[in-house]
């Protein structure tokens, strides 16, 4: 029986690390690194607008902040690169690229990722991790996440 192909996804809310995990022995093999950059963008250049404003000010009990424009702006970039992201894993998977995917991403991230998921993409998810391992180098990945799940049993 042929060895199934694994992918990693390491990811935020604007990067992506794509690694396929080789052999026993072998380090992690980079195969796409995708960015969003505007979702990486500074959160006070897109708050900029929001300091300052107030709901309920003439309610009893005082005003109070609503939620700031800026963070419903970074939900919404994050949501994108989601999207963007599992547009281009349904791309690979057509393509017969990988068989199985790990994913690896911050709880939140991790959620639209979920969302965003084809069906097809979602099948071959073999293991999640709501961990932010962005920043981490493939040695450190790979005694992480880096173990080959054996093949499928046949039929």
């Amino acid at each position: 029986m042929p060895a199934r192909t694994t992918w990693i996804v390491v990811a935020d809310e604007g990067l992506a690390r794509i690694l396929e995990i080789p052999g026993r022995d072998e380090d992690l093999v980079e195969i796409e690194t995708l960015t969003f950059a505007s979702a990486r963008a500074d959160a006070a250049d897109l708050r900029r607008d929001a300091y300052g404003r107030r709901a309920g000010s003439g309610t009893l009990s005082g005003s109070y902040p609503t939620t700031s424009a800026g963070e419903d702006e970074l939900h919404r970039e994050a949501e994108l690169f989601a999207r963007r992201l599992a547009q281009w894993l349904v791309e690979k998977k057509r393509a017969n690229r990988f068989d199985a995917l790990k994913i690896a991403a911050a709880p939140r991230f991790l959620g639209l990722l979920r969302k965003a998921l084809d069906p097809q993409v979602a099948e071959a998810v073999v293991e999640e991790y709501d961990k932010d391992l962005i920043n981490l180098d493939r040695r450190a990945l790979k005694q992480r996440l880096g173990s080959p799940r054996p093949p499928l049993p046949p039929g």
